[in-house]
């Protein structure tokens, strides 16, 4: 099933990067670009990662930012790759 339709994202996708790791919409988004347009996906696609626990969340709450990096999931060949702002 669709989940996003301006940009072709399946649940299958979806459930496939949150098994890699991604936790929340933004991370999703990430890598798929899905929630990123209209956004009418965003709340389906939280349905989807659900309420449990997310074990880069409980790195990021023990300060191991380099543990969450290294742990982020990784985008397909050929996607477009994320923008990640400078840290100040």
């Amino acid at each position: 099933m669709y989940v996003c339709s301006c940009f072709g994202v399946t649940d299958k996708q979806v459930k496939e990067h949150a098994a890699a790791g991604a936790c929340t919409p933004r991370q999703i988004a990430s890598v798929t670009k899905a929630g990123t347009d209209c956004g009418s996906c965003v709340r389906t696609i939280q349905g989807l990662l659900g309420r449990g626990a997310c074990p880069r969340r409980e790195l990021v709450e023990k300060g191991d930012a380099a543990a969450v990096l290294a742990s982020a999931p990784r985008p397909a060949p050929g996607a477009a790759q994320p923008v990640l702002a400078d840290a100040a």
